[in-house]
């Protein structure tokens, strides 16, 4: 296959400069860096089944979770036995994320890896769409977060998160919500940072695949404030991909099933 070959011309930690759709089966040989994003849509099973593949593969150091604060990582139990029973350790029924039964082979295939938690507080979140992200992140320098984005990037994000909100977004709120989600990102990027210096690489990372892209998501925030760690972005998108997707490596699944979530809205 053609990522394999690809695979081979970057052996060792080289800088990712190439993209590839995958099959399903690459995930139980992912390719190797310091930190492996892995995006997916929140609600997929394929999706987490994907990443439970290729966390095993991996076998990473340390696993980032969008999903739990750094409180909650501090939790995981060494014995993952009783999954009903971790999820209570962790709070996830009142989290607000979908069925700890979708994450929870993620989890399984992380086997001895070390867990770090880059939730935003959600009390932070909503300060961030009015104040800012530099406002409620000392030291968000270091992640890009004191520099304006670029006018077409700008452009394409609050377009971005219009359609995420079922168009129902009043426009005057879509500069803040881009704020929401760099900081995020920037969240998602102090945590793989300390990961990298507490247990070294390779570093997993479990977030949704907006967060995964490389041209504006973590890997480009890493790209800046850790050049000298190699970075793969692997997507994964339902029913179709874009013309150019902004990952290293993508996989297109069937959507998974589930009401559509903005028949309130219209």
């Amino acid at each position: 296959m053609a990522w394999i070959i690809r695979l081979v011309a970057i052996c060792g930690f080289a800088p990712m400069a190439w993209a590839e759709a995958m099959a399903p089966e690459a995930f139980d040989a992912i390719p190797k860096a310091d930190v492996v994003v892995l995006g997916e849509v929140h609600d997929n099973p394929l999706h987490h089944m994907n990443q439970a593949r290729a966390v095993f593969s991996l076998a990473p150091k340390a696993v980032v979770w969008e999903m739990l604060s750094a409180e909650a990582a501090e939790k995981v139990p060494a014995d993952l036995g009783d999954r009903d029973g971790v999820a209570r350790i962790l709070g996830w029924a009142n989290s607000g994320w979908p069925d700890f039964s979708l994450y929870y082979p993620v989890f399984v295939a992380a086997r001895d890896a070390r867990h770090y938690g880059a939730e935003v507080p959600r009390a932070l979140a909503r300060q961030s769409v009015t104040d800012g992200a530099l406002a409620v992140m000392p030291g968000g320098e270091v992640f890009g977060l004191a520099k304006a984005l670029p006018a077409e990037e700008q452009t394409a994000r609050e377009a971005e998160q219009m359609e995420a909100h079922c168009n129902a977004m009043p426009p005057s709120l879509l500069p803040g919500m881009v704020q929401a989600q760099r900081l995020r990102d920037a969240y998602l990027a102090q945590a793989v940072m300390k990961a990298l210096d507490e247990v070294g690489p390779p570093v997993a990372v479990i977030t949704g695949s907006g967060h995964a892209r490389k041209d504006w998501g973590v890997p480009s925030i890493l790209a800046q404030a850790a050049p000298d760690v190699s970075v793969l972005s692997v997507g994964q998108m339902e029913n179709a991909a874009p013309d150019d997707p902004p990952f290293d490596l993508w996989i297109v699944t069937e959507a998974a099933p589930r009401e559509d979530p903005c028949l309130g809205l219209r």
